[in-house]
């Protein structure tokens, strides 16, 4: 049997390592059968690990997944300008209809557009699909049946959270940056159609063109009023009422 100060080193060395969130059974995979500490003790060594992180650059945290070391956030400023790279910018409209998801799942497409008072694009549905921060988790029992959407694992883990109980409450919500003008609302549209697209994008760019135009038709006027709507109150409106039923899908 290993003494715990060696146990906790291989553990922060198997963290460090890892660059994902491990859980406890997986970071108990490196042991051997005869080595391997129970749960109680691997939390008592995380709980050492963590705290010993109170004065580093770095801490110990807890998300859906399981455990990471990251960089503390009140470092961003200084180790964001190691990337010349500027991050993804997510528009306003992908923002709201993600926290919708979040808030209200599981979500149709069309209780989200019913909500927010405009169309919501394809390509914002798309880049959370593919980012896997949100996913198919059955169909509504209406015609066409509409996918029900609903949140992941990954969504839990970029944001540090460890369950939907951690999101903050609506009256918390920030509320986000307004479309003022009519060229602050085309620079969304143009960069929101930028965003995360496929390697092949080129080639389906024509079998799009005509879904894209046709819900870009939507008033901008409207799409602007929603702008300079509290979140908080976009995410508290309530869709019409009806009838559905979950037929759940494998994940």
């Amino acid at each position: 049997m290993l003494i715990d100060h060696k146990v906790k080193i291989i553990v922060e060395g198997v963290l460090m390592a890892a660059g994902r969130p491990l859980s406890l059974d997986q970071i108990g995979e490196v042991f051997s059968d005869d080595e391997r500490p129970d749960k109680k003790e691997l939390h008592s060594i995380l709980d050492q690990i963590s705290t010993e992180c109170d004065d580093r650059g770095f801490e110990l945290k807890q998300v859906a997944s399981g455990y990471r070391f990251q960089v503390k956030q009140d470092l961003s400023e200084w180790v964001g300008k190691l990337w010349s790279d500027r991050p993804p910018r997510y528009t306003r409209a992908l923002l709201e209809t993600l926290a919708l998801i979040a808030y209200r799942q599981p979500i149709t497409r069309g209780d989200i557009e019913e909500i927010r008072g405009v169309a919501v694009s394809s390509n914002i549905v798309r880049t959370l699909l593919d980012r896997e921060w949100v996913r198919v988790v059955g169909h509504r029992d209406v015609p066409g049946k509409p996918a029900l959407l609903a949140t992941t694992k990954i969504f839990l883990d970029y944001f540090n959270l460890k369950s939907l109980k951690d999101l903050p409450p609506l009256s918390e919500v920030k509320e986000l940056e307004p479309i003022s003008e009519q060229d602050d609302f085309e620079k969304e549209l143009a960069s929101l159609r930028v965003l995360d697209l496929p390697d092949d994008f080129e080639e389906e760019k024509s079998f799009e063109s005509s879904e894209q135009a046709s819900e870009d038709k939507l008033s901008q006027e409207a799409a602007i009023n929603l702008s300079q709507k509290p979140l908080d109150e976009i995410l508290s409106a309530q869709p019409d009422p009806f009838a559905l039923s979950l037929e759940l899908e494998d994940e």
